[in-house]
């Protein structure tokens, strides 16, 4: 058995919670980080504070966001943003060129970047920086909610009653009435904590092509580079049978929908889950059991 603890061999059930992917999105934010900074709130060293002046004066005084070329005196109905005086569309070559002699750190400095970028550079990587907020993994609905590991874990917990259990080994059962109605569901998510890092344990129903199956991954919380010092392995029988799954937790960067899509995880036709199930087959008792541990 892999270290880190055990969960209580009482298996836990779990029901639909949603059978649509489409459900309207969390109307909740929580930003854990800010969604800009000055120049000189990030402390870095850049110079005098004329760096900072230059960096002012390309924010747009609407947005706040940086600009990007082509950059124009105006764009808001064709009338300045601050006095709302008529402006042509008139191209400001001038201050592209002063955008290109700057460099500037990460938004994300503040919580740990320490990379300085070319002015037009910095976007595209902020776009992709490692230290960007995470999205919430809640497959459920599509919740808009971002922000740090530790703030993730505990709105799952309070916004969407998650079920958080301690332990690397686990026993889970699902459990559906009339299987044969559901081609788009998902279960309730289940959080646990292993090697003092969090794992979500997904449970779906979909048409891969023509085939209604049933699927069952991991997912990290956390970056790619953490997610690869873990493996999990997926258990599913009954009736003398069993399918079994082993691989890599994929770090929650990638869409619940991503990692669905890409098969990467224990995937169980409809008829042979019922199987698994035993009595009439006419409904699912699937228990999926499983196990995380670090790679050495």
């Amino acid at each position: 058995m892999a270290p880190g603890g055990i969960i209580s061999k009482e298996m836990i059930e779990s029901r639909v919670a949603f059978a649509d992917y489409e459900t309207a999105t969390s109307n909740t934010e929580f930003r854990a980080l800010p969604s800009r900074k000055t120049a000189t709130s990030f402390g870095g060293n850049l110079g005098t504070s004329s760096t900072s002046d230059v960096q002012n004066l390309l924010e747009c005084p609407v947005c706040m966001n940086l600009m990007c070329p082509p950059i124009y005196q105006a764009r808001i109905h064709n009338a300045c943003p601050t006095c709302r005086g008529e402006l042509g569309n008139i191209r400001c070559l001038a201050l592209e060129k002063v955008a290109e002699s700057l460099e500037l750190p990460c938004k994300y400095q503040i919580v740990g970047c320490p990379d300085i970028f070319p002015y037009y550079s910095k976007l595209k990587h902020e776009k992709n920086c490692k230290y960007r907020p995470y999205n919430c993994p809640y497959a459920g609905a599509e919740c808009s909610v971002t922000g740090d590991i530790p703030l993730l874990v505990m709105h799952l917990k309070n916004d969407h009653k998650v079920d958080m259990h301690d332990g690397c080994t686990f026993n889970h059962r699902y459990v559906k009435s009339n299987p044969q109605e559901i081609d788009n569901a998902t279960w309730m998510l289940t959080v646990f904590n292993c090697f003092g890092k969090q794992f979500c344990l997904h449970f779906e129903a979909f048409q891969l092509g023509m085939a209604p199956v049933f699927m069952a991954f991991l997912r990290f919380m956390g970056s790619e580079d953490e997610a690869r010092q873990f493996s999990y392995s997926l258990e599913v029988g009954g009736n003398g049978r069993k399918l079994t799954w082993q691989g890599i937790p994929r770090s929650i960067r990638d869409s619940h929908r991503k990692v669905r899509d890409s098969q990467d995880g224990l995937i169980i036709q409809r008829n042979m889950a019922l199987f698994f199930s035993g009595g009439d087959q006419q409904e699912l008792k699937l228990k999926v059991s499983g196990r995380i541990w670090k790679e050495q």
